[in-house]
């Protein structure tokens, strides 16, 4: 019986922000203009990463992971979002909506464990600076990048798995700007109860493990430094970490306040725009925090710009 019901939904309909022609168009430029920002921002920090070769470090390897799955969550959510201020008929096919929820919960996940494990890289750097090159390690680097892909993309899977079982039934409307897994769980004409506990059981295990590793790493990064005599070599301890921490502050934040609430839930207006905060406001950040507090990266940005300069002005000539 599920499964028949189950089909009778072919699409679902995204009721996204606004039903207002004006607010719509309004809408596509402001976050148009954001989508760039992202996709260029994170595009060019990688590539830095990849042309100076001052930034082939452990801290910067796991910069570009993140960069990737910032600008891959945006780019799973924001075109399609785009395309539906300007479309009168705002569907989304039934098998569409489950290959977005897929990626942007898989990447999502994906970013809570890689920051948890930037931040171990900090720890390292921080208290045991000398053993630093032989611990973190080439092969350690990479397993600790595809465990944070595996992890993020396991856990989906299930999640996808599990609500594209429920029946919908004639349900297909969904209040939101994406196909957002507690979104989507609502639509079920069935007791939903289990499916919402294992969405709480596996965001404490994939969005509060890490963070408790990050919170412990920091412990130990902060009793490391305030143990170090110098003012000057205190400041220069605590600006290795002031990027990801400021990452950490946003990232975390957000998705504890959406997906960690045992007996309240935000309303579907603020839930809108938490998504809107996670999907475009965040990934076009991150890249400016590290650029911006950075020293390396702006010594590098400075040395590529400096290039390029050169080599206009030869061209010009």
């Amino acid at each position: 019986m599920g499964a028949d019901n189950q089909t009778w939904v072919r699409e679902f309909v995204l009721l996204s922000l606004s039903s207002d022609w004006d607010t719509q168009v309004g809408l596509f430029v402001l976050f148009s203009v954001a989508y760039l920002l992202t996709v260029l921002g994170n595009v060019l920090i990688v590539l830095l990463i990849r042309l100076d070769g001052r930034l082939h470090a452990p801290m910067y390897f796991f910069l570009s992971n993140l960069c990737l799955v910032d600008v891959s969550y945006a780019t799973s959510i924001v075109p399609q979002m785009l395309a539906h201020f300007l479309a009168e008929h705002k569907g989304i096919p039934y098998v569409s909506c489950a290959a977005q929820l897929f990626f942007s919960l898989g990447l999502g996940g994906t970013e809570f464990v890689l920051l948890a494990v930037m931040a171990y890289d900090r720890y390292v750097a921080v208290c045991d600076p000398l053993r630093y090159p032989v611990i973190m390690h080439g092969g350690l680097c990479a397993r600790l990048a595809v465990t944070s892909w595996l992890s993020g993309s396991v856990n989906s899977l299930i999640h996808t798995a599990i609500t594209f079982q429920l029946p919908m039934c004639t349900n297909k409307y969904i209040d939101h700007i994406s196909c957002e897994i507690l979104a989507v769980i609502r639509l079920a004409c069935v007791d939903t109860s289990s499916n919402e506990i294992s969405v709480m059981v596996s965001s404490i295990v994939l969005l509060m493990t890490p963070f408790c590793l990050v919170l412990l790493s920091y412990i130990r990064i902060i009793s490391t430094v305030l143990k170090i005599q110098s003012i000057e070599g205190r400041k220069k301890a605590f600006h290795t970490c002031t990027s990801h921490l400021t990452v950490v502050v946003l990232c975390y934040g957000m998705a504890i306040f959406t997906y960690i609430q045992p007996n309240s839930s935000p309303s579907v207006l603020q839930e809108k725009l938490i998504s809107l905060f996670y999907a475009i406001l965040t990934p076009m950040l991150n890249p400016m925090i590290y650029s911006l507090r950075n020293k390396e990266v702006k010594r590098a940005w400075q040395k590529l710009l400096g290039q390029l300069f050169g080599l206009t002005l030869k061209l010009a000539t």
